[in-house]
């Protein structure tokens, strides 16, 4: 039987729940258990694909083409389960479920409220992603719970997980909340009393913390500790300080030095082996001693909020972890290539040009390709980049004057990047869109098949094919292709 362990969180949002939930997945990992993640998202959209990025930051593709909020990310790289469409549902995706249920007769005629028909189909979603890995055999799944505790848009999914632990049974669940202690800036105090507040809501609603963890920005005293154990009901070897760190792959080190694993597998009766921390505590010593520096620029609109980037931030750091290097990232808005010149790019080591929609700043991005490739600096196009390389080149080596994407000029003479009408999905479907089609759920997502040529370095590292994620709405012109080369 799968055993569940809830994670809430309070006082505030972006405290990070999704990387304790994963630092304590890979904790309970390296014990020997199996191990899955769900995340349960308040809002009502179907999925974060149509979402602005200054929203909700990145949206983090699955192999089997979801489009999902980006603590799937922080998942897949803390624990080795793979994450799917399963792990990751939100308060629209149950209503659209249960309206359809209501329209085929499903209920009998039965009046459709949020309690029972809305909390039910919650759970319904979470033992069916929690079924969904390992083929139904995961020793534990921790599900994470998004929003605030407090929210009026989170309080169906308090309900169905208050109402699973009845059904459950006090040895297969364990109910986790993440709270802020905040301090004043005219002194170091740390103040408890928001924390307290916090719990003694949840404990409103019928749900009763087995753990509290505390994130501040130093390690919390004893002294604080009792304090918050004495007013939350919960044993002080419970509360648990999660302080501010340079790095996130420091937190799992954190949590199993205060015993958190030790107190979950005792509430949950497994008998695992010891934690073994090792890799973790190898890598964090790479990252603290590099042997060189090196300066990437990423070229963006978004970059003001750095979260829509997640994963290209995630993947350099791990680059210089395997190259023993100190990454330095440097954040430049493209719009202000356009403004101030090209000069705001240069003594980069390298320059990334990530995805993107819309034609704001686009000549900017294509102003840095061309500077990278003209001075031979290394560059990476991802998605939009790619693209954009694409019309740089068509534009100033091919000859193709004028040349750009139908995203951006649907007139152009040389439409080297179009709209993809037809293509196949990872189990081989064909799928298909238009113009007419809705921007959600339609682009072509997921793992998809790649031929390396051979005798490239790319070729040299991955083989002769690999698998790539795509979140793609446009691809190069095959027409145009023998012009091109």
């Amino acid at each position: 039987m799968i055993k569940y362990i809830f994670i809430t969180g309070g006082v505030v949002s972006s405290l990070g729940k999704g990387v304790t939930a994963a630092s304590l997945a890979a904790i309970l990992e390296s014990r020997g258990l199996r191990v899955t993640m769900l995340k349960l998202d308040p809002y009502i959209n179907v999925d974060p694909g149509t979402m602005s990025p200054f929203q909700h930051g990145e949206v983090f593709v699955t192999e089997d083409g979801a489009e999902t909020d980006l603590d799937l990310g922080h998942y897949e790289r803390f624990i080795s389960t793979r994450m799917t469409r399963f792990n990751n549902f939100t308060t629209g995706q149950i209503y659209d479920s249960v309206i359809k249920k209501e329209r085929r007769g499903d209920y009998l005629g039965n009046t459709v409220q949020v309690i029972p028909h809305i909390t039910n189909e919650i759970q319904d979603f979470i033992v069916k992603g929690a079924n969904n890995s390992f083929e139904g055999d995961a020793d534990i799944a921790i599900v994470e719970i998004g929003g605030t505790v407090g929210d009026i848009e989170s309080l169906p999914f308090l309900e169905a997980v208050r109402q699973m632990s009845l059904l459950l049974g006090r040895r297969n669940f364990f109910f986790m909340h993440l709270t802020l202690v905040p301090s004043v800036s005219s002194s170091s105090e740390l103040k408890t009393k928001p924390t307290q507040h916090s719990v003694q809501k949840l404990r409103e609603i019928g749900i009763f913390p087995d753990v509290i963890l505390c994130r501040a920005s130093r390690r919390i005293s004893s002294e604080e500790r009792s304090k918050i154990s004495m007013f939350s009901n919960v044993p002080m070897e419970s509360v648990i300080s999660v302080w501010n760190v340079d790095s996130i792959y420091k937190i799992p080190s954190i949590l199993q030095e205060q015993g958190v694993d030790d107190i979950v597998c005792k509430t949950m009766c497994f008998n695992p082996s010891p934690a073994d921390l090792s890799v973790w505590k190898k890598l964090v010593e790479r990252i603290e001693n590099p042997s060189c520096d090196v300066d990437i620029g990423i070229i963006g609109k978004y970059i003001d909020f750095t979260e829509s980037y997640k994963s290209l931030i995630e993947a350099l750091a791990h680059a210089g972890i395997h190259t023993n290097s100190r990454v330095n990232i440097k954040y430049i808005n493209s719009e202000d290539i356009e403004n101030k010149g090209i000069d705001l790019i240069k003594n980069l080591d390298g320059i990334i040009v990530p995805g993107g929609f819309g034609n704001r700043g686009i000549e900017g991005k294509i102003m840095a390709i061309n500077y990278a490739r003209e001075n031979k600096i290394p560059f990476l196009g991802i998605c939009l980049g790619m693209q954009l390389a694409v019309v740089e080149f068509a534009r100033n080596v091919a000859g193709l004057r004028n040349a750009n994407s139908t995203e951006f000029d649907i007139d152009t003479k040389y439409p080297v990047i179009a709209l993809i009408n037809e293509w196949k999905d990872i189990s081989g479907q064909i799928e298909r869109r238009s113009v007419d089609s809705d921007k959600g759920g339609t682009l072509r997502k997921g793992a998809q098949n790649i031929s390396v040529k051979n005798n490239t370095r790319t070729n040299g590292i991955y083989g002769a094919s690999l698998y790539e994620r795509h979140l793609l709405l446009k691809e190069l012109i095959i027409v145009l292709k023998v012009t091109l080369i």
